[in-house]
Formats: structure tokens, sequence, C-alpha cells
């Protein structure tokens, strides 16, 4: 193990600490999956991307980390007041198909995405429908103890047990006044505001597609109880890090911590690691605003992944992020040039790298991802390592061995092909831009069903000599 002290800013604490896990060099993370009712949007993914991050650094320093994420395929209502809508019948509803149909397709389309930006697949991948019996029981323990109570045929949790229910948020009961804010409905079976559903047996939604037999009669499980229930059966009762969205803070995580602390009788996680959103210039990205946009938005347009995951990186996951095409421009451009510039090191040696100074900076790269995940610092080592004083050998090992946390496909830079994005070797700086342009063009063409421009475009770098791919990754070209 790297000898480097892992410091992480703990939303519990409200400050960066020193991670100390439960079991000395092992990791219990768990993640809150995506509801599988739609595409996952740039704004969601840019929450995998840092959380994928953080699962690696702590892999590269060392430790063996047991990752688990849910998949939201059970219906939930938009607020805990039963109102709103629900996602997973909306989809179907939307497409015409039934809600596993749905559920289906939408996974393997997240898992799709996942691996198209280098998203490591969690160790522990469970559908909420597998652990309906879970969540019985965990709510009937919930009534024996006293921390829920049954009203209007539906299970609620009630917040008034605890001692300090906003431990992670800083809510409090005036927020939660009808009115003060668009999630908040009135419920008149809450014996308080604050109280939340744990199962639903009468639902405003009589055709609901996905219902369980319960003690309670025949419903479905509130959105909190999945993730408590799920987390303790792979990762048991004593859990490292939690991760989500900022947006997850209240009230989601905040009632995962209710049910689950009351439920086990102990403090149950950690360390709460939330990644703050994408927005645009009219704000957060959202799929109920529409025109959201997805990796297949930004392949359409001409974009590798890997740009937009290197976009990612050189924010901090704790800062808002903006997206622009004009920013995530400048990134490709920085992006095209890193990769060039490793593609000159092919054809060192790694088995000849100096000991020493791969080392020093495999060191210095684990000390500022070590510094709460700073993505940008640790970026700054990859581009001194460039510029050192060392062989071009020891640079390929470093950059390949960076890569292992970065995952932005710097491997391609010492493959056969190191053109995507732009470039090969021979190739002078004005018949790139060329291509680039020319390629840039023809995306806009395909995007305006405009097919003959784009074969038009095709046919014309091909009598150049200049064959293009379109790959999932982004189109890429070499010179015949």
């Amino acid at each position: 193990m790297l000898d480097v002290k892992v410091e992480l800013y703990n939303t519990l604490s409200k400050k960066v600490e020193e991670f100390k896990p439960n079991e000395a060099g092992k990791v219990g993370m768990y993640t809150c999956g995506p509801t599988v009712y739609h595409y996952a949007h740039i704004g969601n993914l840019r929450t995998y991307i840092c959380e994928d991050v953080l699962e690696k650094t702590l892999r590269f320093i060392g430790y063996h980390v047991k990752r688990v994420m849910n998949i939201t395929d059970v219906g939930h209502l938009s607020s805990d007041g039963d109102t709103g809508e629900d996602k997973m019948l909306a989809g179907a509803k939307r497409e015409h198909k039934s809600v596993m149909d749905i559920a289906k397709f939408y996974t393997d389309a997240f898992k799709s995405d996942a691996e198209r930006l280098n998203i490591r697949w969690p160790d522990v991948v469970e559908p909420a429908t597998n652990c309906i019996p879970e969540f019985i029981h965990m709510i009937e323990v919930l009534i024996e103890k006293g921390y829920a109570y049954i009203a209007g045929d539906n299970v609620y949790f009630d917040t008034s047990k605890l001692d300090d229910y906003y431990v992670l948020s800083s809510q409090n009961e005036e927020d939660l006044v009808v009115g003060a804010r668009d999630d908040v409905d009135e419920d008149t079976n809450k014996k308080n505001k604050a109280d939340f559903v744990l199962w639903f047996t009468r639902s405003k939604f009589e055709n609901q597609e996905l219902k369980w037999e319960s003690p309670w009669g025949v419903g479905y499980p509130g959105w909190h109880i999945e993730c408590s229930s799920i987390s303790m059966k792979h990762l048991g009762e004593y859990m490292d890090i939690h991760c989500g969205g900022v947006d997850n803070i209240f009230p989601h995580h905040t009632n995962e911590i209710a049910q689950s602390e009351s439920y086990l009788g102990h403090k149950w996680c950690n360390y709460w690691f939330h990644v703050n959103h994408l927005n645009t210039t009219n704000g957060k990205m959202a799929k109920s605003k529409g025109g959201f946009l997805t990796v297949d938005s930004l392949v359409e347009n001409g974009y590798d992944p890997m740009v937009y995951r290197f976009f990612c990186l050189q924010s901090h996951y704790r800062k808002p992020l903006e997206f622009s095409y004009d920013a995530l421009d400048n990134v490709k451009n920085a992006y095209d040039k890193l990769v060039n510039r490793l593609s000159k090191l092919a054809s060192a040696d790694e088995k000849a790298a100096d000991q020493a100074d791969f080392e020093k900076y495999e060191l210095e790269f684990a000390k500022a991802l070590a510094n709460d995940i700073n993505t940008s610092s640790a970026i700054t080592v990859l581009y001194d390592v460039l510029k050192a004083d060392i062989s071009d050998s020891t640079k390929k090992a470093l950059a390949i061995r960076f890569d292992e946390v970065l995952s932005i496909g710097l491997d391609k830079a010492f493959s056969d092909d190191a053109s995507v994005g732009g470039g090969a070797d021979g190739v002078d700086d004005e018949l790139k831009s060329y291509i680039e342009e020319q390629i840039a063009k023809r995306a806009e063409a395909k995007k305006n069903k405009d097919f003959a421009t784009a074969d038009a475009i095709r046919d014309e770098l091909l009598a150049k000599g200049i064959v293009i791919k379109d790959t999932r990754e982004g189109t890429t070209w070499e010179v015949q």
C-alpha cells in the first residue's frame, strides 16, 4: 500500500477528515444507482465518473474495495406524499412497453454509457425488485421497535422518535411546510411533516404494475428503504463510504440514515461523499426540463466520451460544473494534444522505467488524489511527468499507471492507431485542422439527417487518403 493519508470531505461532519475504514485495508462503498426509466444524462454521469475516480483512487493506493450499487426498477413517486408521477410507470407509458421491459432496456443503456466513459461496473449491482423480502423484514423490525406506524393503509417512519433527524442536512422542520418547496405536498396520514413512507399499500396509482404481498396488504416499497436494505445485504451493518449527488442529501440520504440506524441500533456509515451538479447556462441539467444531453448526444456531435470524462476531471467534484460546447471544445483540444504528445512515447520500453523516478511521481499523483480527490492536481502531475527530465520509458509507464485512475483512454496513445479524436504521426497541423473541421461538419450533417452531405465529406476525405471510422468512442481517422 502506498504511504499516503487519504483525506475526504465528509458531508456528515461538514469538514475534510482523514479516511479510516472500519477494517484495515478494506473499504465497503455504496453508490446510489439510477432509476432506469430513461437514459442517464451527462449530469447524472458526472456523479458516477467522480465516484469511479474515488473508488479507483482507493484501489490505486492499495485498498481492497467492494462497491455496491442498486438499480431502482421499482416505481417510486416524486415525493413522499403520494404525489407526482411514478417514474417507471411514466417511462412505460411513454414507450408503450411493460415496466420490466423499460427497466431492462435502460439498465443496459446505463451500463453501455458506463463502459464508454470507462466507469468501472460495481462489484455488486442489485435491482430493487430482487429484494422485496429484505425491505419487508426491515419495515417489520422498525414497526416492532416503535420507529414506524401504519396510517391510511401505508407504513410511515416516525421522525419524531429521533434526537437529530437532520444530522446529514441543513434542513429543518420549517422547510417542510407545504408550499415552501416544490417537492413538498401535504399527506394527511403523517403524524409529523418530516415522516416518510416505507411501504405504499394505498396509492393514487390504481394501475400500478409492480405490487407485492406484504403484512400490510398488496403494495410496493418507498424509495428510501431500498438503498438501506441493499447496502446491508452486501456490506453488512457497518459501511465506510456512501456516495451520491448533492440532490440526494435531503431527503433520500437523510432518510436512509434515520431508518438504518433505527433498525441497527448503532451508527451505520462513517463517510458521505456527494458530487455537485452539472449546470448549463439555464441551470441544473435535469430530465424533467427536457432537452437533456446524453453520451449519444456527445458522440453524435463528434466528441469522444473520453473528452467529457476529461472535462469532468478538470473540476473538483464538490464544485458545480458548467457545461457548454465551447468549454468542451477547449478540453477536446487539450485532450487531443495530450494523446498526440503521449503517442511520441509509444516506442519506449516500459520495462526500462527508472524505479526511483517512477515511485517519486507515483507518490505525487497519489497524494494529489488523496487530497479530497483533487483530480485537477493529479492531471497537473501527469503534465509534470511529461516535462520532467526522465526517460521516455518512465514517462510511458507513469502515464499507463496514472490512467488506472484517470481512465481517459491514454492507452490509445500507445496503440497502433493513435488517431482517435484527431492526429497521426506524419500529418502536419494544417492537415489535422482540416480533417477535424470536416469531421465536425459531417457530425453536424448527420445530426440534421443530411446523410448525403455526410457521405460526400467521407468520400472527399477518402480521396485525400484519409479513412474515417465511426466507433462508439467517436469518429477516428487514419492516413492510408
